[in-house]
């Protein structure tokens, strides 16, 4: 099986062994699968995974147990909890203490040709929906999550980061009606967010003693990130939290103390929720796509996303386009 493995470097292998498929998991041929900064992190050690990369995909279910997902265009919960602990019995089983994670954690992920995935997790994707927008459920289910930490009061908020997380907050949080600021480094990011009646600003023309807001969403994907959404969130504020990095962080913690700041980490979303929403038409995240690679490419497809200013790069298994669009 062809696939990207995680090493130093990651490598593309030609005959990566498959994965067994247990009772209760699906099969899953990948049709496409996105590249993320979580795992351009892993390549740099976050987490110390060691497997196929890649966590965001669509595909086509070739081998299960239940027969009515067969042949099912789907969609995955990343998280594969063990479905017997109270985390997966009362709630959705993404804080399982034995889970493992898809691409991230004790289980292969989505580039490759194929991978295994329990068909718990599994949603189906309606026939109008087309594979670039579906490959997107996962990041956007994560965007969307950030509603769930919302004050039921909050009209405006501050999103930090103009990368492909940021921006599909900043939808997010537009599609719930909430006036949003979307702080950058680059001016055509900027303005996809505009596109979808945002405010911007390039980050030097921040300031937060007029800026500052009560919703803070940090997504810069950098450990100055964090620092920079502290001082832009209000006394008694909230601030979510979306990024994860690779190395230690240092960080002077008494303003959250000081100001009583409610500091709120984020990570998975509801995938049902983000198929739905995609499905709708309320956020099209297919301007974020900056470069798509067949899946024989994915060595450089993981080094042209790490490219400053890259937004979304797509690995197509079965598709002949390549490079920039």
């Amino acid at each position: 099986m062809l696939a990207l493995v995680n090493g130093s470097p990651p490598r593309l292998v030609a005959n990566h062994l498959r994965a067994a498929r247990k009772p209760g998991e699906a099969r899953v041929r990948v049709r496409v699968a996105g590249v993320c900064d979580t795992d351009l992190q892993l390549a740099r050690g976050y987490m110390g995974y060691r497997g196929v990369l890649g966590h965001e995909f669509v595909g086509e279910v070739v081998e299960c147990d239940d027969p009515r997902w067969l042949g099912k265009r789907v969609v995955s919960d990343i998280n594969a909890g063990c479905g017997a602990c109270d985390d997966c019995a009362t709630r959705d089983g993404h804080h399982c203490a034995a889970r493992t994670v898809l691409g991230i954690l004790g289980r292969d992920g989505a580039i490759a040709e194929e991978l295994v995935v329990p068909e718990r997790g599994l949603v189906e994707v309606p026939n109008g929906l087309d594979d670039d927008r579906a490959a997107f459920a996962e990041p956007l289910a994560a965007a969307l999550h950030v509603l769930d930490e919302v004050p039921s009061d909050a009209r405006a908020a501050i999103v930090l980061g103009d990368g492909k997380l940021g921006l599909l907050v900043a939808f997010a949080l537009r599609g719930a009606a909430i006036d949003v600021l979307l702080v950058g480094h680059h001016e055509e990011k900027l303005a996809l967010a505009r596109a979808v009646g945002a405010r911007t600003k390039l980050e030097g023309y921040v300031d937060a003693t007029v800026d500052a807001a009560s919703l803070v969403v940090e997504a810069t994907g950098s450990a100055s990130g964090l620092a920079r959404a502290i001082a832009l969130t209000r006394p008694r504020g909230t601030l979510v939290l979306k990024t994860t990095v690779a190395g230690a962080t240092s960080l002077d913690l008494s303003p959250i103390v000081i100001n009583e700041l409610r500091v709120v980490g984020s990570r998975c979303g509801d995938l049902r929720r983000a198929i739905d929403v995609l499905a709708r038409g309320e956020v099209d995240p297919r301007p974020l796509v900056s470069a798509r690679y067949p899946l024989a490419r994915a060595e450089e497809a993981l080094a042209h996303a790490a490219m400053k200013g890259v937004l979304k790069v797509l690995v197509e298994v079965e598709s002949r386009r390549v490079g920039p669009v």
